[in-house]
């Protein structure tokens, strides 16, 4: 992975948790989704993180 998602992946997953445990008021739920894909062309690994609040849905897909 590059160094550059790494941090992002990072900076996203405190800040959910950060939001998940009603720091600066109301919860957050943190999603996190992640997969494997196996075909002809070979394996690729891929996911997601995520805030939801209410009906508002924020995800970051890599």
């Amino acid at each position: 992975m590059k160094t550059w998602m790494v941090n992002l992946i990072g900076i996203t997953v405190l800040a959910a948790g950060l939001s998940a445990c009603g720091v600066d008021g109301e919860p957050v739920r943190p999603s996190l989704n992640a997969g494997i894909g196996i075909s002809n062309s070979g394996v690729h690994a891929g996911g997601s993180v995520g805030l939801q609040k209410g009906p508002v849905n924020v995800l970051v897909g890599f």
